[in-house]
């Protein structure tokens, strides 16, 4: 039998896992958000006070999405925001994160490509249960150029390759996936 204060304990290490696996959800949807150009899913990651910067761009977390959509569309065709390192200091209903992220775009060329690597530093608050951004601030590390024409290769195209949308007819809202739904793109 576990004693009271084992239990306690298991109990506040389940809490802490909870609330980092909420956190990191949030910051994930927010990148899926980005990449599908969904608003909602993009205004959904913020406090109604959020507040996100990107550089000298200061934008209103539930007025956020517009400018990223626009911002994302007039540079590129496509892109893929990847969160890899992340740590999170949870502190009652309050966290400071930073995420590593790397940023994949894709030339409206279609042969070209830039990748950005950068940190979101963030500090969500838990508002009626729900952890949101209250304030995010994005840094940029190092771009890269390089050649994306490979996708232009007959390979790809032969081999019917599923495309990404900017919208909710991305194959990955679809449930239940399957195999039979025809594909919105292909390369």
């Amino acid at each position: 039998m576990i004693d009271e204060v084992a239990f306690e304990q298991l109990q506040r290490d389940v809490r802490h896992l909870m609330d980092r696996t909420a956190i990191l959800d949030c910051v994930s949807r927010h990148a899926r958000g980005h990449d599908r150009f969904d608003s909602d899913l993009l205004t959904a990651a913020y406090t109604e006070d959020g507040v996100d910067e990107h550089g000298r761009s200061i934008n209103p977390g539930p007025r956020y999405a517009a400018w990223a959509n626009s911002t994302h569309s007039a540079g590129a065709q496509l892109h893929t925001h990847n969160i890899t390192t992340h740590t999170c200091d949870i502190d009652g209903d309050q966290a400071h994160c930073e995420s590593y992220v790397f940023v994949a775009l894709l030339g409206h060329d279609g042969t070209s490509a830039q990748l950005i690597s950068g940190r979101y530093l963030d500090r969500l608050e838990r508002r009626d249960g729900e952890w949101r951004i209250a304030v995010r601030r994005s840094t940029v590390e190092w771009t890269m150029s390089g050649d994306a024409s490979m996708l232009k290769a007959p390979f790809f195209k032969q081999q019917g390759f599923l495309k990404g949308t900017r919208d909710r007819r991305d194959l990955s809202y679809h449930r239940p996936l399957r195999v039979d739904t025809e594909a919105p793109a292909r390369w």
